[in-house]
């Protein structure tokens, strides 16, 4: 059973919490992990996404997410002069990306609150994932999207009965909006509204530790030496941190990967932080095709960028052509149809490999947070001004 606590001021809060009652600042689940007794054998006769129950704070009723595909990639591996090179797949969750895995918790967190509404800023998939576990939840969903948001997003958000505001702009446009209308929601206390954005509860971030928990049984508990991972809030990096310190803590592997952030550089705050040795700072003009990472102000930047640096990895901006043609370069040879944020990791990890970051023996994983889809209209337009 989790307890949680403050990263800011240090508050313990046993209920089912969003935000820190003393100061609003980031909570984080807590586990007595001396007290924990887990082994591999013992999770080889375990199925399921939330199996390992011991590490969370408590198991949803999902819909099928997580447990999702580790795909090798023996020509990328050839191409980075790495020893193999992985890809876990997210595009198989529900509603095709990573955050599926968050929203069962949140989810399942909101009907313990006894709130009756999922609500939250997104770029697109956020919204598409609220709605989705809310209607199998009971729950309303309200989400504030920008107007560039793909229409696969909108769409769905509408199609699971979610509620959706259409905010001219891009991502702080909308949570700007968002954050008026919950200013104004003690006028209607009919609603109770649970907050589903990255950070504004431990929730979402404690949903996705089970991606770390899953390569690594996959790799038949085998660490892998590098992860890199699309980086646009920061809850993907610091939920595979977590999970890969809890699976070290309580004795079930002997050391932790690498972690790597991708950001296009057109917004890329936390690269720009892990660069400069220094905290965060809101990207001024974001411009980048990748909708999903354009996040100039990320919510979990802090963490983030402290995950980065305590796994001894290190933060990659990719320019959007690159990350485009990566993500095309994915599906040609090697068949998987990725997102263009995984293009960001993919274009990473070449650069990275150019760098001399990555040993010629070494295991590298790349997560591709969603399904190709929802970008194909973005990386066929970049292949036809190619002439293809």
């Amino acid at each position: 059973m989790a307890t949680f606590e403050c990263t800011d001021c240090g508050t313990v809060d046993d209920d089912v919490p969003t935000r820190c009652p003393d100061c609003a600042g980031v909570l984080n689940a807590v586990y007595d992990y001396d007290t924990i007794d887990l082994t591999q054998a013992a999770l080889a006769d375990r199925d399921g996404t939330w199996k390992h129950h011991e590490l969370l704070p408590f198991v949803p009723d999902g819909i099928g997410e997580g447990t999702t595909p580790l795909v090798a990639a023996p020509r990328l591996a050839d191409e980075l002069g790495v020893g193999q090179v992985f890809i876990k797949n997210e595009a198989h969750n529900p509603t095709g990306t990573i955050t599926d895995r968050a929203a069962a918790l949140v989810a399942a967190a909101a009907e313990r609150a006894d709130a009756d509404t999922l609500a939250l800023p997104t770029t697109g998939n956020g919204g598409q994932s609220a709605a989705a576990y809310a209607a199998r939840a009971g729950l309303l969903s309200r989400s504030f999207v920008p107007s560039r948001a793909n229409f696969i997003n909108k769409a769905m958000i509408n199609v699971h009965g979610g509620d959706m505001r259409v905010v001219e702009g891009r991502y702080d446009d909308a949570r700007e909006a968002y954050q008026t209308a919950r200013e104004e929601l003690p006028a209607a206390d009919e609603e109770a509204w649970f907050p589903a954005g990255p950070f504004d509860s431990p929730f979402r971030h404690e949903g996705l530790k089970p991606l770390y928990y899953e390569l690594v049984e996959q790799l038949d508990w085998t660490v892998p030496d590098a992860v890199v991972a699309p980086t646009g809030h920061g809850e993907a990096v610091a939920g595979l941190w977590k999970g890969a310190r809890e699976f070290e803590s309580v004795g079930l592997t002997e050391s932790t990967p690498r972690l790597y952030a991708a950001q296009p550089d057109g917004c890329a705050p936390i690269v720009d932080a892990l660069d400069t040795d220094s905290d965060p700072e809101p990207w001024s003009v974001p411009d980048t095709v990748v909708g999903s990472l354009e996040i100039p102000d990320p919510a979990g930047g802090l963490p983030a960028v402290e995950a980065v640096r305590a796994s001894g990895g290190e933060g990659v901006a990719v320019d959007d052509q690159d990350l485009l043609d990566s993500a095309a370069t994915v599906a040609q040879h090697e068949g998987l149809e990725v997102s263009i944020a995984c293009g960001a990791a993919a274009a990473g990890a070449w650069d990275l490999a150019e760098e001399g970051a990555f040993d010629a023996d070494d295991t590298v994983v790349l997560v591709n947070t969603g399904t190709g889809n929802k970008d194909a209209d973005i990386v066929r337009s970049r292949l036809m001004s190619q002439g293809i």
